[in-house]
């Protein structure tokens, strides 16, 4: 179904959210009537479809209690285990594979999707597609071939395989394909900045899937800004560039341009980096990354290299489901609200409890779990994703909490609040992300008048004395020259009360009566984050869908 321009999608965006419910109950009632007579629908609906059975006797899943029907089908299993439609290959979710089905329907259900999440944006910025072209730093890892021969790749890579975005890559992007498939991402992000250079004057729109990689490739640049200019300035590749399509790639496109090396130079070597992506691609209209939940921790800096342009975060999204677009891409990235498109999947919520010092608590099993529909959310109220999909997931768990910011027509809008379980726990105190993102917010704040930002951070509990703590591991970065050394250890130890201070109720009590020991903070070397993102690509995490954890378990 086309879009018909960003108008058609406006209007396509109008009819779906006045007439949510609806939608949502032919959404659910087509996936039943596909496949309620499949294996797994079997037991529950015995081959019915009506709404009322479904919501009673379908369960609540994860990813583990669907596990065996996916190896079944991994495995060669031709029976219509959780589908009755032909898979064409399978994605991937998180940064150890979970294999997902994927089915034609999903694939166009994608190509709408994205199509929709554009029309807001062309509204506010004008069609870029018309405009010129975006330098967006795009990684892909191979697919994996599963037992049975399915091809298994995660969304962004399924994407870059696809033929209608290989036809459009030379037009649109500064990227050439064969730089996005590079198997070494240094070579990678080395040749997209460096096609994004010499074609500076063109590029309107500066990104990547998540405001993490934006950064990194921020500071990336900064490590090789000189390099970068003499290959501009010779025409010529660095040698340690030694992967073949790169070097491919570069010998149809560059050219000896000392004058374009000599400005990029001058800009690159200034005192300071603030406003340095609006310096470099003066003609960029936005910045186009997810900068919501996690990702929030990165906006700070971000703001500061990108000075004077707009960050947009567009889409609500994951491997298992489509969910919402952002009306408003000029709001500030903490204001960010996604309204759900009811066509994508049939939507359920289940309520989450708001505990009056702020932190959330999921309801447990053994409480009433009654889901709520779409329409039937509550402004101000949190609840945690579940969702039913055309491509066998039913009444799956996404492991999203989510709160209410109010209604669009008759569809509600969704902020993102954090990822469940993502917590600290040295003994019966629960520290969620935003827990933790909040007292970090607190915290930073005392090194920022002193020339210091924190740029990256995650947390450990070592339990390996008595009482346990909680241990932050914080990478500093001096403003303008400044070096980390001149930091006053005295201030860490006040960045250690603050959060202490800025943690719930139940922390705090904990530490008083020494159950818990005093939270420390440890400042690790400049590259540590970067190496630990290396660390996880090498063991198969797509770069492009990278998210850095909030906790670490392993040494």
């Amino acid at each position: 179904m086309a879009t018909n321009g960003y108008e058609g999608g406006l209007k396509m965006i109008e009819e779906l959210t006045t007439n949510a419910q609806q939608i949502q109950d032919e959404v659910l009632r087509e996936i039943l009537s596909r496949n309620a007579r499949t294996e797994y629908l079997r037991g529950f609906l015995r081959g019915q479809t009506d709404k009322q059975l479904f919501k009673k006797n379908v369960p609540i899943v994860t990813y583990e209690d669907l596990r065996p029907y996916i190896d079944k089908i991994v495995n060669g299993e031709t029976s219509d285990i959780l589908l009755a439609e032909p898979i064409t290959g399978s994605g991937t979710s998180g940064g150890q594979p979970k294999l997902m089905p994927v089915t034609a329907q999903v694939a166009k259900k994608w190509e709408l999707f994205r199509g929709l999440s554009e029309s807001p944006v062309i509204k506010h910025f004008g069609d870029i597609n018309q405009a010129s072209k975006r330098m967006e730093l795009m990684f892909a890892r191979p697919e994996i071939e599963t037992p049975s021969g399915l091809k298994a790749a995660s969304v962004s890579t399924s994407k870059y395989n696809g033929s209608k975005f290989r036809t459009l890559l030379p037009k649109l992007y500064t990227s050439p394909i064969e730089t996005i498939f590079c198997p070494d991402p240094n070579h990678g992000f080395y040749c997209q900045l460096l096609f994004g250079l010499i074609q500076r004057d063109e590029v309107v729109k500066v990104g990547s899937l998540f405001a993490s990689t934006v950064l990194r490739g921020i500071k990336f640049l900064e490590n090789h800004w000189q390099e970068l200019c003499y290959d501009i300035k010779t025409g010529r590749l660095s040698d340690w560039i030694t992967d073949s399509g790169c070097r491919n790639a570069a010998s149809l496109i560059m050219k000896p341009n000392p004058e374009q090396a000599e400005l990029i130079e001058n800009i690159c070597n200034c005192k300071s980096w603030e406003g340095i992506i609006r310096k470099l691609w003066p003609k960029t209209r936005y910045i186009c990354c997810i900068c919501t939940g996690i990702m929030g921790q990165y906006t700070t800096e971000l703001e500061f290299y990108c000075r004077g342009r707009p960050f947009v975060s567009a889409v609500y999204a994951c491997s298992e489901a489509i969910c919402g677009i952002n009306l408003e891409p000029l709001c500030k990235p903490s204001d960010v609200s996604y309204i759900f498109l009811p066509n994508m999947a049939y939507f359920e919520f289940l309520p989450v409890k708001n505990e009056r010092d702020g932190s959330i608590e999921m309801k447990s099993n053994d409480e009433d779990t009654e889901l709520v529909d779409l329409v039937n959310v509550k402004a101000g109220q949190c609840y945690e994703l579940v969702v039913t999909t055309c491509a066998g997931l039913y009444r799956y768990i996404i492991g999203d909490v989510l709160m209410v910011s109010g209604f669009y027509n008759n569809a509600p809008q969704f902020q993102f609040v954090e990822r469940k379980n993502v917590i600290l726990s040295v003994d019966q105190e629960k520290t969620s992300e935003t827990d933790l993102f909040k007292a970090v917010i607190e915290a930073k704040a005392l090194l920022d008048p002193l020339g210091f930002i924190l740029t990256e951070y995650t947390s450990y509990v070592d339990t390996s004395s008595a009482p346990g703590h909680c241990v932050l591991f914080w990478e500093i970065k001096g403003k303008e020259g400044k070096h980390c050394k001149e930091l006053d250890p005295k201030i860490m130890v006040e960045c250690c009360s603050r959060m202490e201070e800025s943690l719930h109720y139940t922390y705090k009590i904990y530490r008083k009566r020494n159950i818990v020991a005093a939270l420390e903070i440890r400042v690790v070397k400049q590259g540590s984050f970067e190496a630990l993102m290396d660390y996880c690509v090498s063991k198969g995490t797509s770069l492009s869908q990278y998210k850095k954890p909030s906790c670490i378990k392993s040494e």
